[in-house]
């Protein structure tokens, strides 16, 4: 297994990117002890590459980036703003020299049609898939789509649900992202979805059920890990678990609880769990 373990940028800040909040967290994931960190590009694509560039290289610490699709970019209704969107961000993400976008590509969250997927929309998102897959290619990006929860998401819940609509396209580089607070209300169990997955599965966001200290909750890391080594997964594994000590992350992710633990706490505690695990 060529694994490589990092954290998100929401373990440090609030989604709404900064230069200042960005260099704050690139230089506490470093700090942490990780291998790299997850970027979640704004929606204004307002980033400075170069900048983020050299700050990755001052901490020896490397890179993924993700996008979440907003409202106005959800592709069934927008497929035009959804591909001109998620382009850009494969234009970010290779100006830092990675090789992975990963996030919710399928759908905005929070949008919904009052129904399950049509055929029609299947259609339109296959064909914005397969049109950024091709441009991805291009600039030398694998990109990662992450099945959501009912609540948030009527397009893609399941891991079989992303991995149908990639079949359709016949495109090699597009792949699955996972994320066990998503699974652990969609899926069966932990096993199956990546034995399904094989080596589509790339990336996946590691969080507790209540996204607090992993192992605290009801996630059966168990079942994961053994399918995880029973794959031979090769990609990245990414905390993404939360605390309300941090300004304004209570209400940008709906936290209402009161975390236990420091944001530093819960990163380092939960590197040691993940380290455990190998």
């Amino acid at each position: 297994m060529k694994v490589k373990l990092g954290a998100s940028l929401l373990s440090w800040i609030t989604p709404n990117w900064n230069p200042e909040a960005g260099k704050y967290a690139i230089e506490k994931t470093a700090k942490a002890g990780f291998d790299l960190i997850e970027i979640l590009l704004p929606n204004s694509m307002e980033f400075n590459s170069k900048d983020v560039k050299q700050q990755l290289k001052n901490n020896d610490l490397d890179v993924v980036c993700s996008l979440n699709l907003p409202k106005e970019a959800h592709i069934a209704f927008y497929p035009k703003n959804a591909e001109k969107l998620i382009k850009e961000a494969i234009d970010k993400s290779s100006e830092l020299e990675t090789d992975f976008l990963g996030g919710v590509l399928h759908g905005g969250i929070g949008v919904f049609s009052g129904n399950p997927l049509s055929e029609n929309e299947v259609e339109i998102i296959v064909e914005v898939w397969s049109n950024i897959a091709d441009y991805a290619k291009k600039k030398g990006v694998n990109v990662g789509i992450e099945p959501i929860n009912r609540y948030e998401s009527y397009v893609c819940n399941t891991a079989e649900n992303v991995l149908n609509l990639i079949t359709k396209t016949e495109k090699d580089n597009l792949f699955l992202h996972l994320d066990t607070f998503h699974m652990n209300i969609e899926e069966n169990n932990f096993y199956d979805p990546i034995i399904l997955a094989g080596k589509k599965l790339k990336h996946v966001h590691i969080t507790e059920s209540h996204r607090g200290m992993l192992g605290e909750g009801t996630v059966n890391w168990n079942e994961l890990f053994r399918a995880l080594k029973e794959t031979d997964f090769e990609g990245n594994l990414v905390l993404e678990n939360f605390s309300s000590s941090i300004p304004g992350m209570q209400q940008a992710v709906s936290l209402w609880q009161q975390s236990p633990y420091e944001a530093e706490d819960l990163a380092k505690k939960s590197l040691e769990f993940l380290r455990k695990q190998f």
